[in-house]
C-alpha cells in the first residue's frame, strides 16, 4: 500500500463539532501502559531499550537493571498515582495497552479498566510498526494484544496506536479487523475520515508536544511548571479558537514512569486541576467515546 500525504486536510471548512456537554473543546486524557514491554535483554532482545531517564552506559547484549527499574517504578508505583488522582476528580483516560505488558501483569490491567479507563491497542511491545516486514506477522500481534487485553480486562478494545511510525499496512489490518479508529496521526486538530482496506476508517490525531515524553528530550520539558504551562498555552489557544466558533481536540500524554515520578506528578496535579476549573468549556473523555460523537455528527462519506 501506498500512503499518501494529505497536505490540506479540511482546510477552512472544518467541521461544526459541538461535543456532548456543549463545549467546542474535547479533551483527550492518555495513560500509556507500556512498562514490562520495552526492549530488555531480560526478555531475550539483544538490547535493553535506550529511551529512558538516563543514558545507559552499558554495550548491548548486558543486562541493563538500571533502566529496567526505570520502567519498574511505572508500573509499582506510577500507576497507582494516576489511579488515585483520576478518580479524585472523577476524570477517565484511555490506557495505551501494550501486549505484553498485559501479560505480565493482568491484574493491573484489569484494576485500571475497573477504574473506568478505555483500554486501547498499543502494539505487543513497544516498538514501531514500521518495524515489520510482512502483514501476517503485524495481524497476528494486532489479534495478539487485542485479544489478552480483552482476557485480562473484560474490554475489548476498539482504538489503536503504535510507538512511533506505523506499517504501510497497518490501517488496512486496522479496517479489516473492525477497530473503530487509529491514533498514528500528528495531523490534526479534529479527527478525520480515511480509506483503509477499502472501507472509511476513523483517525483521532495524537500529539506529541503535549506529551510528557518532553521530560526525556535534551531539549525539552524540566521543570514540572514546563509542562503544565505549556499544556495550559494548549488550552488557551483553542479556547480562544472555540469562543470563535472552532472546534477541536486536544490530547495529553502521560507516562507511568515518566510523571509517575513525584516531582514530575505535580504538573498532573496542576494540569488536571485546571481541566476541572474549566468546566463545561471543555469535555473530557475517552478516546472512544470522542470517536463515536465524532462519527454520530460526521459520518464517512
Amino acid at each position: 500500500m501506498t500512503i499518501i500525504r494529505d497536505l490540506r486536510g479540511y482546510g477552512r471548512q472544518r467541521p461544526d463539532i459541538v461535543w456532548p456537554n456543549g463545549a467546542r473543546l474535547a479533551v483527550s486524557l492518555v495513560i500509556n501502559f507500556e512498562e514490562g514491554a520495552e526492549l530488555a535483554v531480560e526478555q531475550g532482545d539483544a538490547e535493553t531499550e535506550r529511551y529512558g531517564e538516563v543514558q545507559p552506559t552499558l554495550p548491548s547484549g548486558a543486562r541493563d537493571l538500571v533502566q529496567e527499574q526505570v520502567f519498574d517504578y511505572g508500573m509499582r508505583v506510577g500507576l497507582w498515582r494516576f489511579l488515585d488522582a483520576f478518580s479524585a476528580r472523577n476524570m477517565c483516560a484511555t490506557l495505551m495497552m501494550c501486549g505484553r505488558a498485559v501479560e505480565r501483569v493482568p491484574d493491573l490491567a484489569r484494576v485500571a479498566v475497573e477504574c473506568g479507563h478505555e483500554p486501547a491497542v498499543h502494539g505487543w511491545r513497544w516498538l514501531p510498526h514500521a518495524l515489520y516486514t510482512d502483514a501476517d506477522t503485524e495481524r497476528r500481534d494486532i489479534e495478539r494484544t487485542r485479544d489478552i487485553i480483552t482476557s485480562a480486562t473484560g474490554v475489548r478494545p476498539v482504538g489503536f496506536m503504535t510507538r512511533g511510525s506505523q506499517s504501510p499496512w497497518t490501517r488496512d489490518l486496522l479496517a479489516e479487523l473492525g477497530f473503530a479508529y487509529d491514533c498514528n496521526a500528528l495531523d490534526d486538530d479534529l479527527p478525520y475520515w480515511t480509506r483503509a482496506a477499502g472501507r472509511p476508517l476513523l483517525v483521532l490525531p495524537y500529539g506529541f508536544d503535549t506529551n510528557d515524553m518532553k521530560f526525556f528530550h535534551p531539549n525539552g520539558f524540566v521543570q514540572p511548571e514546563d509542562f503544565s504551562n505549556y499544556v495550559a498555552s494548549a488550552l488557551r489557544t483553542l479556547l480562544a479558537e472555540a469562543g470563535r466558533g472552532a472546534s477541536s481536540l486536544l490530547t495529553i500524554g502521560f507516562h507511568l514512569r515518566i510523571t509517575g515520578r513525584p516531582a514530575r506528578f505535580a504538573a498532573v496535579e496542576t494540569i488536571l486541576a485546571r481541566l476541572a476549573d474549566l468546566g463545561d468549556r471543555v469535555w473530557i473523555a475517552r478516546r472512544a467515546d470522542i470517536a463515536a460523537h465524532f462519527q454520530a455528527l460526521v459520518p464517512p462519506a
